[in-house]
């Protein structure tokens, strides 16, 4: 399939109004208790032929701030100053704006902005989702070209796509969501171990995977990265595991974000 030009994000530059891929996902736990941490699983889906580095520090003029970084563009999908307990990630949503191409810019910078300045009200750029993360909780800023709506997240498990938190109408959240919830959390610190089994059960089923492989707009887009992240009043800990092939599981994957050198900061 023709693979075209995209923006920062992997998102086609001529995405205009009306038109989403259905790429990304974020699975995320909220706690009750205040001092537990926020933990959170995300999976980066992007053309597998767009260069992009792994968590690391890219960006000499944000400093403190790591990320997942596309080299063609120099954006950010996923963000995280340990340092102030913050992090960010980036996913694509339908822009229902009348605006031409020449009137937006780049998503690139949203989660490096999200660190620093914050996101405004009204964005310069074509939709998004966005997951913001701190010590004392999470919630999701939704732009969806006309309105940005920001969302605290309520305790307990959630998860994100390309429409609105927990939405029914996304056949992975409908079909995975209470599974998720139903999964749970291990007790060690290979927490994410319950979850990754629910996305390893989730491969079955095409139509509702959440590790994915979608032809979208004249571009393919395949799971590359799989984030686990922990952020709390403790510290942050991230680990990244990159998929053997993309969009589809292996049996390592797991153990690849185990035995992974941690970024972890107290």
């Amino acid at each position: 399939m023709r693979r075209r030009a995209a923006c920062s994000h992997g998102i086609p530059c001529s995405q205009g109004a009306g038109s989403v891929g259905r790429v990304c996902t974020v699975v995320i736990d909220v706690p009750a208790a205040p001092g537990d941490p926020v933990r959170l699983l995300a999976v980066r889906d992007e053309d597998r032929d767009r260069p992009w580095r792994g968590l690391g520090p890219w960006w000499p003029d944000r400093p403190g701030v790591l990320g997942v970084r596309d080299d063609r563009a120099g954006g950010a999908w996923l963000t995280v100053d340990p340092d102030r307990r913050r992090l960010a990630v980036l996913l694509n949503r339908e822009d229902l704006s009348t605006r031409a191409d020449d009137e937006v810019v780049s998503r690139g910078a949203i989660a490096l902005d999200a660190l620093g300045g914050g996101i405004p009200d009204h964005p310069p750029t074509r939709g998004f989702n966005l997951v913001e993360v701190d010590a004392t909780g999470a919630r999701l800023v939704e732009w969806d070209g006309l309105a940005v709506r920001r969302t605290p997240l309520s305790p307990g498990t959630h998860m994100v796509a390309h429409h609105a938190v927990d939405d029914a109408g996304t056949p992975r959240i409908a079909r995975w969501l209470e599974e998720f919830r139903h999964a749970g959390l291990a007790a060690d610190s290979a927490w994410w171990e319950p979850w990754m089994r629910v996305v390893e059960q989730s491969t079955h089923d095409p139509a509702s995977s959440i590790l994915r492989r979608d032809a979208h707009d004249g571009l393919v887009l395949e799971s590359l990265l799989v984030c686990a992240a922990s952020i709390g009043p403790d510290g942050v800990e991230m680990r990244e595991a990159r998929l053997a092939e993309p969009g589809h599981w292996d049996a390592a994957l797991p153990s690849r974000l185990l035995t992974g050198d941690p970024l972890s900061r107290r």
